[in-house]
Parts: C-alpha cells; sequence; structure tokens
C-alpha cells in the first residue's frame, strides 16, 4: 500500500471539489422545492418526481472495488447552492480521479480488504462493518475510535457469504448523530452463487439490482438534517418527518417489464418499516431471495417484509406482467407499532405504523424477459444447539436509559463470555411495557430459532416470520415477546476477541444498553 500523509488526503479532497458539485446538486434537493405537506395517495405521481440515486461510476453511492486498498474519509459536506452549510456527514473515496460518496463497497468472498479510514471530522469516530465476520480491531468497536484528524488500518480476509452488508460509525455516544448526519454505506460480497443468481436473472448493479438505503430524517426549512434528540426521542428512537431512499426523498424509478433485484436496508434509527410492492391497493407477491447473512436456500413467495434498524431482505420483483404506465410504490403498511400512548412527538415525525408511500417505480418501456432464479440459491450451514447452554437477555429501562441485563454500558468491562468453538442458544426477552428493540449481534451471524408472545400483526403460521429463515445479524424484538437463536462461536483468529451484543435502536445503544461480550481462546 502507499504510504499515505496530511497532504496526501489534501491534495485529493481538493482534486474531489470540482467532481463533488455535480453529485451533491443530485445529493440534496433544493428546499424551497420540496412540498411541505404529507404525501396522498391522489398526489403521489405528482411529487414522486426525484430520479432515484443508483451505484455508479462515481458520485453517491459510487462503486468501489473494495479488494484493492483504498482510503475512506468521515468529513463535512460542502455547502449547497441555495441553502446555508448544513451538518451533512459522509464517507469519501477517491481513486483514479473518481471521487465516491457514501460508496457501495463491493468485495469477493475470500479477498483482502484494506483500507485507511481517516477522521476528518472534529470529533472522535470509528466505522463498524456491520454483519462481517472479522477479528475485534477490526469490528469497528467503540474501544478503538479514533480523534479527529487521525488514521485508523483496517486489515481483514473477507469470510462472509454474499450478500448485502452495510458500514456505518460507532464511537460511544456519538453513533446515532453521526449516522443521522449522513454517515452509512453499503458493503456487498459476491461468490460463486451470487454470481450463478445474477447470470441466470442477467441481473446489473445499479440497473437491475438495486440497493435501497431507507431513513428517515427531520429536515429544517433550510434543507438540513436535525438532529436534537428530545427526552421522548431518547426513550422511544429518533423519528424523522420524511423518508429517504439513497438519500433521495420522494423518489422515482423507472423499469422495465422484467424483474428486478432490491436490496432492502432499514438504515434509519429507530423505525420499523411493514414493506410492500403495492399497485393499486393490492400487495404484490414478491420473492424473498436474502436476509442479513446473505442468500437463502430457496426464494420465498412474501407479499410484505419487515425490517427493523440495520436489517436486510433482498427481494425479486417481477414485473413482467405489467404494462408501460402501470406505477407501483413501494410502501410501508399499516401497522401497531406498539409504543403505548404519548412519548413520539409526531408534530415533528411521521407516525410509526402509519401508511407511508416511499418510492415510485414506474414501468416506462416494455421488453422481451425470459429467465429465472436457480431452484436452489445457496446452501445454508445449520447451527447444532441441541444440548448448548443458555444465556438470557433482558430488556430494561432503569436509571433514566435502557439497559441490557439492568447492566450501564462499560466499554472495558466484558461481563460475558464465551469459549471460541462451543454453541449457544442466547434468549431475549422483553417486557409487555417495553418497546421494540432491534437487537444486534458483532462479529457472528445466528440463526433464529423461536419466537413466543410474538404480536399477532408479526407472526407467521410457524411463530417465524420468512426474514428469520436466513442467517441473521440483527432481531426485531418485539414488546411481551421471548426470541431464541443459536450462534456458534467458531472463527479462525488468534487470542481472546471482543465484540459487543447491542440494540440498534441507535438513541438506545447511545445511551449504553449494549454489553461487551469476549470470545476466550479455547487454549486458555
Amino acid at each position: 500500500m502507499n504510504r499515505f500523509t496530511r497532504r496526501t488526503f489534501i491534495v485529493a479532497a481538493a482534486a474531489a471539489g470540482a467532481v463533488a458539485g455535480i453529485a451533491w446538486w443530485r445529493y440534496r434537493q433544493e428546499p424551497e422545492r420540496r412540498p411541505a405537506t404529507p404525501v396522498t395517495r391522489e398526489d403521489s405521481a405528482r411529487h414522486f418526481t426525484q430520479q432515484l440515486i443508483v451505484p455508479g461510476a462515481e458520485g453517491m453511492f459510487g462503486i468501489v472495488d473494495a479488494s484493492l486498498p483504498f482510503v475512506i474519509t468521515a468529513r463535512s459536506a460542502p455547502s449547497l447552492p441555495g441553502a446555508r452549510a448544513a451538518p451533512q456527514l459522509v464517507y469519501e473515496v477517491e481513486r483514479s480521479g473518481r471521487v465516491a460518496f457514501n460508496p457501495v463497497l463491493r468485495t469477493w468472498r475470500g479477498a483482502r480488504f484494506r483500507a485507511k479510514f481517516w477522521n476528518a471530522l472534529d470529533e472522535t469516530s470509528i466505522i463498524h462493518w456491520h454483519g462481517l465476520k472479522v477479528e475485534s480491531n477490526n469490528d469497528g468497536h467503540p474501544h478503538y475510535a479514533v480523534k479527529s484528524g487521525a488514521i485508523y488500518d483496517y486489515s481483514f480476509t473477507v469470510d462472509n457469504r454474499a450478500g448485502t452488508y452495510w458500514y456505518h460509525p460507532h464511537p460511544h455516544g456519538l453513533s446515532g448523530k453521526q449516522a443521522y448526519l449522513g454517515l452509512a454505506g453499503l458493503f456487498i460480497v459476491d461468490d460463486p452463487d451470487e454470481t450463478a443468481l445474477a447470470r441466470s436473472l442477467d441481473l446489473a448493479l445499479g440497473a437491475t439490482d438495486v440497493p435501497l438505503l431507507i431513513q428517515d430524517k427531520r429536515v429544517d426549512a433550510e434543507g438540513a438534517y436535525v438532529y436534537a434528540p428530545s427526552k421522548a426521542d431518547r426513550f422511544h428512537g429518533h423519528f424523522g418527518d420524511r423518508i429517504l431512499v439513497n438519500f433521495t426523498w420522494r423518489p422515482r424509478f423507472e423499469a422495465a417489464t422484467r424483474l428486478y433485484r432490491f436490496r432492502l436496508v432499514n438504515g434509519s434509527s429507530a423505525r420499523v418499516y411493514r414493506l410492500a410492492f403495492v399497485h393499486g391497493e393490492t400487495a404484490l407477491e414478491s420473492s424473498l431471495i436474502g436476509s442479513d447473512g446473505g442468500l437463502l436456500e430457496r426464494a420465498q413467495p412474501v407479499r410484505e417484509v419487515w425490517l427493523s434498524p440495520s436489517e436486510r431482505a433482498d427481494v425479486l420483483l417481477d414485473l413482467r406482467r405489467a404494462a408501460p404506465g402501470d406505477v407501483v410504490m413501494l410502501k410501508s403498511l399499516a401497522f401497531d407499532a406498539m409504543r403505548g400512548s404519548g412519548g413520539i412527538d409526531h408534530s415533528a415525525a411521521l407516525p410509526e405504523g402509519a401508511p407511508i408511500d416511499i418510492m415510485h417505480i414506474d414501468v416506462t418501456r416494455r421488453m422481451d424477459y425470459d429467465r429465472r432464479a436457480p431452484a436452489t440459491l445457496s446452501r445454508m450451514e445449520t447451527v447444532a444447539a441441541d444440548g448448548a447452554a443458555t444465556r438470557v437477555f433482558t430488556m430494561e429501562h432503569a436509571r433514566g436509559g435502557w439497559r441490557l441485563n439492568g447492566t450501564p454500558y462499560d466499554m472495558l468491562a466484558t461481563p460475558i463470555t464465551v469459549t471460541r468453538g462451543m454453541t449457544e442458544v442466547w434468549e431475549f426477552r422483553n417486557p409487555a411495557d417495553g418497546v421494540p428493540h432491534p437487537i444486534h449481534v458483532h462479529g457472528f451471524q445466528f440463526r433464529v430459532l423461536e419466537r413466543d408472545g410474538t404480536p399477532i400483526h408479526y407472526r407467521a403460521a410457524s411463530r417465524l416470520g420468512p426474514n428469520d429463515a436466513g442467517w441473521k445479524d440483527t432481531v426485531l424484538l418485539w414488546p411481551g415477546e421471548r426470541i431464541r437463536i443459536a450462534l456458534d462461536f467458531s472463527h479462525p483468529f488468534i487470542g481472546d476477541q471482543v465484540y459487543m451484543l447491542q440494540c440498534h435502536n441507535l438513541e438506545h445503544e447511545d445511551q449504553g444498553m449494549m454489553l461487551n461480550f469476549k470470545v476466550r481462546s479455547a487454549s486458555n
């Protein structure tokens, strides 16, 4: 790898300036052009006019080959025409004269990943590679957060199944703020199964294979993101007044009469979505082909997918029966958010559980397309959990903050110790008077074994939802629910490793709803 200096970074940033202008103009719309009233079904076509930002060679969501070394910089965004300098944050990668913001990092399973993170913010930060199986010093644990102006080196072998992963900041107490103000990107892993699927369906990333990063934001009159959590926000989570997809508000995506793959990612701080593709009043059947940890063995027919913060779902939407002029709306359907009365300030945010139009899919052209997905998408290993020891974790609100097992987070403490190579069952319990909690485990994927006490509006006949079928790193725990997951703590790393268990409601996380756990080397 080349030796990088502060001067190198300054020169790279200056070179990026000319390229950045057009990308940033698409990235944020002029505030005076934004309708202030909520979207209704009648006026949705008129308001959904912004072209969806999709991965390309540069600009927002530019695709970066992550098998080659690169520098990724976290910094403030430049000023925008017609708006004041907003506290907007981005990840930036410059390579061969092209600049990508919040890049889509793409690599192959088994490839070596080498990146230098330069923190050009005015506060500490670190990057967590969400869902990746890496050593603890590559995981983005807040213990490794670096100060403003400092550099942190990442180096690891990508050992995950093909899938849609993502990355975001993880400094203690600042994760919610930094992610909300713009720091988030996608990490896509390929393998032979993924290649076979793409060839069989003629999929191309950014055209017919489209990641959709869904986030809700509060935006002021001048177009700046607003992040100032109230007491109610810290209890429930920070909810926005508009839904963005790939940082685009009220986006429009043009489609042909063929099959599309959408990689759905919930990048919101706290909001749960009940996602469906709707034509008129009918939720269309689509095929769920992947979850947090990559491809399922077989596609599952679904008409809706639940996603809590940090969960992912890959779906295939078949538009072959559509006709030019048809419109399909990506919506979040109505549901009981189970947050009790009061709390969320709905004057400042869209109500959670209310029906929301998210993205317009306009069928604009007809094409001949006769492709089918393989009957078997991938092979998923099982976890032998019979006889495994069980640990219990309870969700609690104590001393003004959210806690796991009543324990406030201590960055240096490891209250949980497991042995490398062992399998354990972790059981999460949420009291009936609680709120929904998306539980995320760092460093390991897991399988969901059982749900009990699940709300009837979520539960499938088997008590597990379709998105519970694959490998997971995050699971949504409803009030009054008990969930059991199986984790295999095998890994190839030398010595003890320290990871985290946390709630991925970012306001809960920043309060300390986290616990460290140590994976002890079997030789100790």
